[in-house]
């Protein structure tokens, strides 16, 4: 097959990373694979060579016109999109185009937690747009069965005309990316237990719970805490720390673009999102075999948990409650071959093949209308 991802902007997020995942998992399978996105960008040095990186314009406005003249010009079978307004783009650039290309969608997160903040009208525009632009994808592939609901509950597609297909997590290169010395000295021997947090600084991570259960906990016993991640809310959450006196027993050293190493060295990793999709990060600790709690979010903790057989699941926002999660899985971790067997779903392989046979499956259908 010959299929394209379109991303037109770049972050520094799970997205990002899981289309380079997937792309490289197609690519591996002897599939013809493009790669559209902004000249630069996170995790862009991992496309293998056979994967060809085309650089989008600058402008935003100038995307809908490369991808009409790239669709025409190379005719892929697909293209996917991770995002939602890129899935409007690519819906006009297919119309536009009038090749028979087919638009498949990622839905990559619960649309519904996210937008429950909004106002009654902004939802209900977003909700009727989401709607219109689902409804004139030719796929939708979902990452957890909590996302594939979401979607199906707002768009009124029947859920089982969604696919779920699990993120590529686990790549060939992954243990050798989490193989390196200690990255930080707290994570020398006989040093307090640290704790990892990774995400974006903003509401969604609710690093602030993470904080305030950290000072929970130090007061039955020592424990550090590291944040991985940029954004917004940095000022705000060092000023939380120093007010409750934590402050010397946090860092967050920004974005990095290999966390494994932090991840492996760590003594648990807490996920304290207050929605999700299907968190990779949790994920990626447990392939590592670190121990973890996580919040029971909607959604993707309570799946990749199976229901807290492997962690703790703790209530969204409550520091109490995570910081007795805490405190239970740093007395009784589970061990590492236990943690490693809840990830056998979320290799590159495994999401190589639920995509080809997604894609398999959309054409059939659009050849049958």
């Amino acid at each position: 097959m010959r299929i394209a991802f379109f991303l037109s902007q770049y972050g520094q997020g799970g997205v990002e990373r899981m289309l380079i995942n997937t792309a490289r998992g197609l690519a591996s399978r002897g599939h013809q694979v493009d790669y559209l996105s902004p000249a630069d960008g996170a995790f862009l040095g991992g496309l293998p060579a056979d994967i060809r990186h085309r650089p989008l314009p600058a402008r935003p406005r100038q995307h809908r016109a490369a991808l009409v003249d790239y669709i025409r010009e190379n005719r892929p079978d697909s293209v996917i999109v991770g995002k939602d307004q890129d899935a409007v783009t690519a819906i006009r650039a297919r119309d536009a185009a009038g090749t028979g290309v087919r638009v498949v969608v990622r839905p990559g997160t619960t649309v519904s937690r996210r937008l429950a903040g909004r106002n009654a009208i902004k939802r209900w525009r977003t909700y009727r747009a989401l709607r219109r632009t689902y409804r004139q994808a030719d796929g939708i592939v979902a990452n957890s069965e909590g996302v594939r609901d979401d979607i199906a509950a707002i768009t009124g597609i029947a859920s089982d005309a969604i696919h779920l297909v699990r993120n590529p997590v686990i790549t060939p290169d992954f243990h050798e990316a989490a193989a390196a010395e200690p990255v930080h000295p707290w994570f020398a021997p006989d040093e307090p237990p640290v704790l990892l947090g990774a995400g974006g600084l903003r509401r969604q991570k609710d690093f602030a719970t993470l904080i305030a259960a950290l000072a929970r906990v130090r007061e039955e016993r020592e424990a550090r805490l590291v944040i991985l991640g940029g954004g917004h809310l940095e000022k705000e959450l060092w000023s939380q720390a120093r007010a409750l006196g934590v402050a010397e027993n946090v860092t967050m050293p920004g974005f990095v673009e290999n966390p494994y190493p932090w991840m492996a060295q760590a003594d648990l990793f807490v996920l304290s999102s207050l929605w999700e999709g299907s968190p990779n990060v949790l994920t990626e600790a447990l392939a590592l075999g670190t121990p973890v709690v996580a919040t029971d979010c909607p959604s993707g903790p309570r799946e990749i948990l199976q229901g807290g057989q492997f962690g703790p699941l703790v209530p969204p926002g409550e520091p109490e409650a995570m910081a007795t999660g805490i405190l239970t899985a740093l007395r009784a971790p589970l061990p590492a071959a236990v943690l490693q067997s809840a990830t056998a779903d979320y290799t590159m392989e495994r999401n190589a093949e639920g995509y080809e046979a997604m894609l398999r499956d959309v054409h059939e259908r659009a050849a049958n209308r």
